[in-house]
């Protein structure tokens, strides 16, 4: 008799572990599949736009004020302490992403908008208008919740739902971070990386950033060539109000006065020296965290960058309720 227990332990352990290989070997092909950098958060915006034409007059309202904020330096004294709950969702207990990785988030976070990245000081034409922000990003708390969704589409927002994710926590409040398994953009079924949600651009219940669980952080999930926790640095710049910086148009304009001129994205790691096609021909700043070049190959923002997202918090801007 303990021989056929015996046996039949054996044989329960060998499939669980076959069980649990399968599942790291799916999140695993899953994280090879996103060759490159895509952000959603213009896309959520355009669409917010054609659903409620209305939004525009609020987008152009706030932009008188994040101006006159900026102009008169009516910003956040001190030190601004921003609390991020984050929500994940997983289906395998592979997906289920540990703290260790989560906390490692809220450090790149904090060194990042803070200028205390290892990379800050690295030599690039720019260097003079590196940018920092008075901010601190805090752990404030971690939801779970399993589900037995395989994909999140981006234009659905289901994470965000009481029925098939998390809902928010005081999102007027704590800046909310969901993590999830599978984000892909609906219209064409292409990988995602994350998306942010514009200031004053939504109901609260929908407000905060979506990442990946494959781009989150710097360990555990994380997987190269987004694993040093930029994907977040860059989809909380949208949260504070910063747009792409080639302004999501062939030489746009990314509203802000000190970063030059770009006519499209950039990948990957371009080579030094690079230059727009733009009136002028400007150099471009591939190493600014609003572009889409690779985590290694980002590692500033810009001093106006920095001043637009403090207005963002000032007295009269859209997220003063964090102040």
């Amino acid at each position: 008799m303990k021989k056929l227990v015996l046996a039949a332990s054996v044989v329960f352990i060998m499939f669980s572990c076959q069980n649990d290989q399968k599942e790291l070997d799916s999140v695993q092909s899953l994280q090879s599949k996103v060759s490159k950098r895509s952000c959603a958060t213009q896309d959520m915006l355009e669409a917010q736009l054609k659903a409620d034409p209305s939004l525009a007059k609020k987008l152009a309202d706030m932009e008188i004020s994040t101006a006159k904020a900026m102009a008169t330096g009516k910003i956040v004294n001190g030190v601004l302490e921003i609390p991020v709950v984050f929500n994940v969702l997983y289906r395998t207990a592979a997906e289920n992403v540990s703290l260790s990785q989560l906390q490692s988030q809220i450090d790149v976070l904090n060194k990042d908008f803070q200028g205390t990245n290892t990379d800050y000081n690295s030599s690039n034409p720019y260097n003079s208008v590196r940018g920092a922000l008075n901010v601190r990003f805090v752990l404030d708390q971690v939801i779970r919740k399993a589900t037995t969704r395989t994909v999140w589409y981006s234009e659905d927002e289901f994470m965000k739902d009481a029925t098939n994710g998390i809902t928010a926590t005081s999102p007027t409040t704590k800046l909310n971070y969901w993590v999830v398994s599978n984000l892909r953009r609906k219209s064409d079924n292409g990988q995602l990386l994350g998306y942010g949600k514009f200031p004053g651009t939504t109901s609260a219940s929908l407000d905060g950033i979506v990442c990946g669980n494959y781009c989150t952080g710097t360990n555990g999930l994380a997987a190269a060539p987004y694993n040093l926790g930029r994907t977040a640095t860059h989809e909380v710049g949208h949260w504070m109000n910063l747009r792409h910086i080639w302004g999501d148009a062939n030489c746009g304009s990314d509203l802000v006065n000190d970063t030059p001129s770009h006519d499209g994205p950039n990948y990957g790691v371009p080579a030094a020296g690079i230059r727009s096609s733009c009136a002028g021909a400007p150099l471009e700043m591939f190493m600014n965290y609003m572009d889409y070049t690779d985590d290694r190959g980002m590692y500033m923002f810009s001093s106006g960058q920095a001043s637009r997202m403090a207005a963002t918090f000032a007295s009269t801007g859209p997220r003063a309720s964090f102040r």
